[in-house]
């Protein structure tokens, strides 16, 4: 494939130039709201992280203050943004970032070492907190890929967008209007409203995947079970087995789904306990 990667990346500059958003995490190089932002617009609108981002910063300012939380408390804080495993994947990479004597971590390898920090979210965290080039793959990333670049191929893979996104990432930060930070502002800008105005160019890319259905999912019960739990922790009262599941059934029936089978409850309770969302204590379970 041929293609003139000098007129792609003016005209990108020009497109996200125009249609720039200047969200919170934009105004900062602090690299841990920087990766906190990163981690919480994973599959989250960026509507619904504005808001939540600045209240987790006011409630744990520091990831050594994050490392320090209570796990129940990060989780807490959590809800309604996603996967609660990311939640724990971030605790536990605090808890590794704060006792680095270095701080937090610059080098690819170093970060895709952490706890729930892929190629794409290390190498946002590089090119937004340290101006540093790399290959920053994500979904709005790759639509402006796929639109102007395979316009009419169906099934690429990320095999072929690695080296052009490589290639057309500034390496020098010199310049405030084509470094890494703003190269890479400037696609995001782009794909968010390409998606927006065309039929999504990501739906082209092999490895894109239509997301599972939630409600009625086994994922669902479990970040049902852990607002249970949760609440029982505000609270101050563990609660039982039985208790549990009946508070469970009774959300479900509320939403007009079938009831969880003991089989199915138990099974969602021993995952949630090895997985470190909740410990059963002598009076019952809590998170």
């Amino acid at each position: 494939m041929s293609v003139d990667l000098r007129a792609f990346r003016t005209k990108v500059l020009e497109e996200g130039h125009a249609r720039y958003r200047d969200l919170p995490w934009r105004n900062t190089h602090n690299p841990y709201h920087i990766w906190i932002s990163e981690v919480m617009l994973q599959q989250t609108q960026v509507f619904r992280v504005d808001g939540r981002w600045q209240r987790w910063l006011v409630r744990f300012p520091s990831v050594e203050v994050l490392a320090q939380a209570d796990t129940a408390d990060v989780l807490d804080e959590w809800q309604g943004l996603g996967y609660n495993r990311r939640a724990l994947s971030v605790h536990k990479a605090a808890q590794h970032i704060a006792a680095l004597p270095a701080g937090f971590p610059t080098q690819l390898s170093d970060l895709v070492a952490l706890p729930g920090i892929g190629p794409a979210t290390a190498a946002g965290i590089r090119a937004f907190a340290f101006e540093l080039p790399g290959v920053y793959l994500e979904t709005n990333v790759r639509t402006v890929f796929l639109h102007e670049l395979f316009p009419h191929q169906e099934g690429v893979s990320d095999k072929q967008l690695v080296p052009l996104v490589e290639k057309t990432c500034p390496t020098d930060a010199s310049n405030p209007q084509d470094s890494p930070r703003s190269w890479y502002y400037a696609l995001l800008d782009y794909g968010a409203y390409l998606k927006k105005t065309v039929p999504n160019p990501s739906r082209r890319s092999k490895s894109h995947v239509k997301q599972s259905k939630f409600e009625g999912s086994h994922r669902q019960k479990r970040a049902e079970l852990v607002r249970i739990l949760l609440e029982a922790r505000r609270l101050a009262t563990p609660m039982g087995e039985l208790e549990l599941a009946l508070a469970l059934n009774e959300q479900e029936v509320q939403a007009g789904r079938p009831v969880v089978e003991q089989t199915e409850f138990i099974k969602l309770l021993n995952e949630l306990s090895s997985e470190g969302f909740c410990t059963k204590t002598s009076t019952g379970w809590i998170a």
